[in-house]
């Protein structure tokens, strides 16, 4: 930790010494005794200082003010360098707060009144300064934040078909979409109408206020959890119907055409969300994009953004991110879940390969991050949807649309058996990655406040864990497109709570009231064995704890949450020797139990926009086919 600077001025010295030029009236002399003694006081004074601990580096209950990234620039870089940061004041920021920051060369970027903070571009000095401020809590730098992205069966694989025929189609709930914009696109009109569903619109982009789809990502996103298939009644093979094709839809744009955009940015949307949530009755957050974890979620301001969303009664579903087969620190992709989804108050999605002809043969994806979360060991994913080669809505001249073309799902004819460009413009769109299967999340949810509006976010995330699908094989095997072969393990790491339901989930009536916060996951070192705990202490106050809605003595038990068949080691012991992962000798195991980990970059490490996703392997020959 960088020793912080403590300046004694001229001034100061001559108040506590007596020392001074002299006045008007000839008052500069001292006597001896009373200088002495004054020198006293002030050489007890410097000793003090020398002898006490840094106050500015940590608050009163011993967390850092500083995210480790950020100590990192002031550790090693100089004090000129220009950065961008998140403060976090213990009071909304005042004119006073922003004119400490101007006095020393930075500026405000935006208000972030939601978190009660600021986003600052100023240098390190500047930085040095604030935390010598009472009122600054903690210092982030303001990440890069990308999308989690990598045909139509995955709606029926979810039973999302079998949901909206009991006559539920997200009809007055408000879907707030945090992503990369979203092109005018017939499927988000009124069904048969040129009235668009998409009731707000606003861009979260430094410098370009356009808030259509210029990457390709937030209009896909948008149509798996609201498109109404009005342009696949004809000429297409499937009718790509959204989870919940009436629901309004709030284009909040937070990424540029690149795909990538800034915590600010994305806290920001959050905040405006909160906002508009009466006049939209926004009642569903989906925030389809990530970036590394740095710090604990209990001080990321991204985190305490989604937290304020969950607390005005949104249901906030993020996904996982597309880390699954990093193996760069020796995890097996393992640890690897990005923030925001590494919070526990939030809905987190991992993403699934289906492999037809039922959910029985259907395996997590490569690329699905994997928990405990790094740090704070949240055990994450909480549920996860189909993610893999799903189709969605084209937005035309996008980045992703224009470099990808190989990806379009073109019209056929009409009797489906030949399809291309000859039939047609395409209006659809490949793309695999866990921010696929977030929106059907999303989608589901807004399906449930539909037929029961007074659902709190914690009773949505407990009635889809508890009804998710549980039976999966315990292990499986997948490839990518150059041929790497995974191997996977079905514990709650891989596939939190199991693969979503939505059928199931509208036909459960469970409710109480209290916390669905995801557990800690904690380890062992004396047996080498990791099991689950309350991520808060109060247990009664938990939906799966003693006092759990359907009843169990057993916190998140495997006959309550999972089924026994996910747990591989036993139902009590998620951890040990005898997994894929290893034993606490391997480095990998270190680094995923670890307090202290830094992983990746600033933006998201997931798959590129190009990548086919997951690719099946022929059970005879073992060959990898993409097709």
């Amino acid at each position: 930790m960088r020793k912080q600077t403590e300046f004694i001025t001229y001034s100061t010295l001559s108040s506590v010494v007596g020392w001074g030029v002299g006045d008007n009236k000839g008052n500069g002399r001292r006597t001896i005794n009373g200088t002495l003694g004054r020198i006293a006081v002030l050489l007890t004074a410097c000793l003090v200082l020398l002898a006490a601990p840094v106050a500015s580096a940590r608050n009163r209950d011993g967390r850092a003010r500083v995210s480790p990234p950020l100590q990192q620039l002031l550790d090693n870089s100089v004090p000129s360098t220009v950065v961008d940061v998140i403060v976090q004041y213990r009071v909304t920021p005042q004119q006073r707060h922003l004119d400490r920051v101007t006095g020393h060369g930075g500026r405000s970027k935006r208000h972030l009144r939601v978190i009660k903070s600021e986003a600052y571009t100023l240098p390190l000095s500047a930085v040095q300064d604030l935390l010598n401020d009472a009122d600054v809590a903690h210092v982030s730098l303001d990440h890069k934040v990308t999308m989690s992205s990598k045909p139509d069966v995955v709606r029926t694989l979810v039973d999302a078909d079998i949901a909206q025929s009991y006559g539920y189609d997200g009809t007055g709930v408000g879907i707030a979409i945090v992503d990369s914009g979203v092109y005018a696109h017939p499927d988000l009109n009124l069904f048969g109408t040129n009235n668009s569903r998409v009731v707000y619109s606003e861009s979260f982009v430094s410098g370009d206020s356009s808030t259509g789809d210029e990457y390709g990502h937030g209009t896909h996103v948008a149509g798996l959890a609201a498109g109404d298939a009005q342009s696949s009644q004809t000429k297409q093979k499937f009718q790509y119907t959204g989870v919940a094709p009436n629901a309004s839809i709030i284009n909040l744009r937070v990424l540029d055409a690149n795909g990538s955009g800034t915590d600010s940015g994305v806290i920001a949307a959050i905040e405006r969300a909160i906002q508009l949530q009466s006049q939209y009755n926004i009642r569903v957050l989906n925030l389809s994009l990530g970036r590394g974890i740095y710090e604990s979620y209990t001080q990321d301001p991204l985190c305490q953004a989604v937290e304020q969303a969950w607390n005005a009664g949104i249901v906030v579903v993020v996904a996982a991110g597309n880390a699954g087969r990093d193996n760069s620190l020796h995890t097996h992709g393992y640890g690897t879940i990005t923030a925001p989804g590494n919070d526990p108050y939030v809905i987190t999605v991992g993403a699934m390969n289906d492999n037809n002809p039922n959910r029985a043969n259907d395996t997590i994806a490569s690329y699905s991050s994997r928990g405990p979360t790094l740090i704070d060991h949240i055990v994450k994913p909480d549920i996860v949807a189909p993610g893999n080669k799903v189709v969605s809505l084209l937005a035309i001249n996008s980045t992703l649309v224009d470099n990808y073309s190989q990806y379009d799902v073109y019209p056929c004819n009409s009797s489906g058996s030949s399809c291309g460009p000859y039939y047609g413009s395409p209006l659809y769109f490949k793309l695999s990655g866990t921010s696929m299967a977030t929106p059907l999340v999303s989608g589901t949810a807004a399906l449930m406040i539909q037929m029961d509006p007074t659902l709190t976010p914690d009773l949505v995330k407990a009635r889809l864990m508890k009804s998710a699908y549980k039976g999966f094989a315990a292990y499986s095997t997948e490839a990518d497109s150059v041929g790497n072969v995974y191997n996977n393990q079905a514990d709650i790491f891989t596939y939190g709570a199991g693969l979503l339901d939505a059928s199931a989930a509208l036909n459960d009536t469970d409710s109480g009231s209290g916390y669905a916060l995801s557990p800690t996951a904690v380890y062992n070192a004396a047996t080498n064995t990791v099991t689950i705990t309350n991520t808060v202490p109060d247990s009664t106050s938990v939906l799966w704890g003693t006092s759990v809605i359907w009843g169990s003595s057993v916190i998140w038990g495997s006959s309550v949450i999972w089924g026994s068949n996910v747990f591989v080691s036993g139902s009590s012991v998620l951890w040990g020797s005898s997994v894929i992962w290893g034993s606490n000798i391997d480095s990998g195991f270190s680094v995923i139990w670890g307090s202290s980990v830094i992983w990746g970059s600033s933006a998201m490490q997931g798959l590129s926009a190009g990548d086919p996703g997951d690719c099946e392997i022929d059970p005879t020959t073992g060959a990898v086919d993409c097709d």
